[in-house]
């Protein structure tokens, strides 16, 4: 925000000072346009610039008809907000509506309709509009720093995460407030718009990767909720639940990762194998927490497959090397 403001000091100077050496008549409404027309981004600017300017040429033109009709009196321009309005709506430049209204207003002041007015209010337009753009075009904030940043933020609060969950399995009277699962959830959000406006401020083939890695922390979040009421049901220690932990310990450490490892993938593969072999439970509370905890397996699976999608597999002979020195079996 502050950056915007220091923007539209740039973009008002520059086009009062071009309207006045270049003598055109109301040079601080060519400021007052250039306000108007700064942005955050470059597409938006280029399209926000366009509708405002389009706007402001039909504006201008149906207000002379009015004018011309019914004259220069306040009710006139009730008249003229009635008909204009949903007609530069209706012809796809809303955003310009204000806009139009300086333009219009300004003729209204001067009680004058001629071709001469008329020049000057589109010189005023192209004046204050093309400072805001070149001011826009020029220089937009370096935002790769603060994404990456964001980025090892939550990847710290997703590892700390899958580290509670692995030690309430461990111990289901163990507390945890989930104040992490928050920031988490804050950070993705934060990040996620930073990344739009990064990628529209790339005017030829953006970069996405960011707008895609957050919208995919932003799904696993909504597995890792889905664990948690699982995990509200699992409120007996069993050796399922030690089995289980083991995999969000490994979890814990993979997600910190750019490239997805598979050795958590490969460790539930083996883990689901287990299960297959246990002996059934012998009592209805064993079968409410074993089913928990199997369900629990299924969901991770879920977010194991979005990471799959959205992260680059490692190297084949990297994870074989990772895997051996890693390597943890479950019994």
């Amino acid at each position: 925000m502050g950056f915007r403001v220091i923007k539209t000091a740039i973009a008002t100077l520059m086009a009062i000072f071009i309207a006045d050496f270049a003598g055109v008549a109301g040079a601080n409404s060519a400021g007052l346009l250039a306000i108007l027309g700064v942005d955050v981004t470059r597409k938006r600017s280029l399209a926000s610039i366009s509708a405002r300017f389009f706007a402001s040429i039909l504006g201008l033109l149906l207000a002379f008809g009015v004018f011309y009709f019914l004259g220069f009196h306040i009710w006139v321009l009730a008249i003229y907000i009635l008909i204009a309005f949903p007609l530069i709506a209706r012809a796809g430049f809303k955003e310009g509506i204000v806009t139009s209204s300086v333009v219009v207003f300004r003729v209204f002041g001067g009680a004058e309709i001629s071709w001469h007015v008329l020049l000057t209010q589109v010189e005023l337009l192209i004046i204050g509009l093309s400072s805001a753009m070149v001011v826009n075009f020029l220089y937009m904030p370096k935002t790769e720093d603060k994404l990456l940043g964001t980025r090892r933020e939550v990847d710290a609060l997703f590892s700390r995460i899958f580290q509670e969950i692995g030690a309430t399995l461990r111990d289901p009277y163990r507390l945890w407030d989930g104040k992490e699962l928050t920031e988490a959830a804050r950070l993705v959000e934060e990040g996620h718009a930073i990344a739009k406006r990064a990628a529209e401020n790339q005017m030829i083939s953006p970069n996405e990767a960011w707008i895609a890695y957050f919208f995919m922390r932003k799904e696993q979040l909504s597995r890792i909720e889905g664990m948690l009421e699982l995990i509200a049901q699992v409120y007996q220690r069993m050796p399922q639940g030690e089995f289980a932990a083991v995999l969000f310990d490994r979890l814990s450490v993979d997600v910190n990762q750019e490239e997805y490892t598979g050795m958590t993938e490969q460790m539930l593969a083996e883990l689901e194998e287990e299960f297959k072999k246990m002996e059934l439970p012998s009592t209805r509370e064993e079968f409410e927490i074993r089913s928990a905890i199997l369900q629990l397996c299924r969901e991770l699976s879920l977010y194991l497959a979005v990471s799959k999608k959205n992260k680059a597999p490692i190297p084949r002979m990297a994870a074989n090397r990772s895997r051996k020195r890693n390597q943890t079996t479950i019994k």
